[in-house]
């Protein structure tokens, strides 16, 4: 099975943002037109996470997907918002491939079931926020401004369980760090679920995407800063992945 990489587009009121553990957001750039220059690129999926409309208790903004949906070919998974099995419908309609869940599931988890009932396993993604407490790691929500009492390893089972059909994982100890995935937590997550893991969260170079991958053991890894950035391109992080003998769609 090809390993996918992934290009995580952080959308806040229309625009792409990046910040550093979530905190500190900048203005990157217009979504539509990032995704199809990372399509273009070689990217394999973009995610498009609405990062304040859980905390701001509004929907993901749709009128945006569906720009997206027309400009890229590839595979596209949308979050930020969905709260109901009608919220999942409105983005599928909208031209996403994927809905990615994580405040409202963990609020009703019944949610990601519902979801995967109606429109199958292959739609729902289960997306977690993660921080290191001790020897273990904890779920946070909301954007990880609310901390939880779960126990993420335990949570990725569940959401498997209850229909999930890939983990969306993210380090919240190194997002937008540049230090690296959180190798320890992506690979009890990799090793505890049948489903594939994407690992999110601490990508400084090509060399930390490998290391995702070997290290780690996800599925897929997802990128932002660093290409947005321009501290390395899609190019240059798949030959990295070939020169480690992972296999990954080529780029044209």
């Amino acid at each position: 099975m090809l390993t996918r990489l992934i290009v995580c587009l952080d959308v806040r009121e229309g625009r792409v943002v990046k910040g550093v553990r979530f905190e500190g957001l900048r203005d990157v750039g217009d979504p539509v037109e990032l995704a199809a220059r990372y399509e273009a690129e070689g990217a394999d999926e973009i995610v498009f996470l609405d990062i304040s409309a859980s905390a701001e208790a509004r929907t993901t903004l749709l009128e945006t997907v569906r720009r997206a949906a027309e400009a890229v070919f590839i595979p596209l998974t949308v979050g930020g918002g969905v709260r109901t099995v009608d919220d999942i419908a409105c983005v599928l309609r909208s031209g996403a491939d994927k809905v990615s869940i994580n405040t409202a599931a963990v609020a009703r988890p019944e949610l990601l079931s519902e979801g995967a009932e109606r429109f199958g396993s292959q739609c729902v993604v289960a997306s977690i926020d993660a921080k290191r407490e001790q020897a273990a790691w904890r779920v946070w929500t909301h954007g990880g401004s609310v901390r939880t009492e779960i126990d993420a390893i335990e949570w990725a089972r569940e959401c498997v369980a209850r229909g999930a059909g890939e983990i969306l994982l993210t380090s919240i100890d190194r997002d937008g760090a540049r230090s690296g995935f959180d190798l320890a937590l992506t690979r009890a997550v990799s090793d505890a679920v049948p489903v594939p893991v994407i690992a999110s969260g601490g990508a400084g170079s090509a060399a930390h995407v490998r290391d995702a991958v070997v290290d780690g053991r996800a599925d897929a890894v997802l990128v932002a800063g660093i290409l947005h950035d321009g501290v390395t391109t899609v190019r240059a992080i798949k030959a990295e992945m070939v020169h480690a003998r992972i296999p990954v769609r080529a780029v044209a």
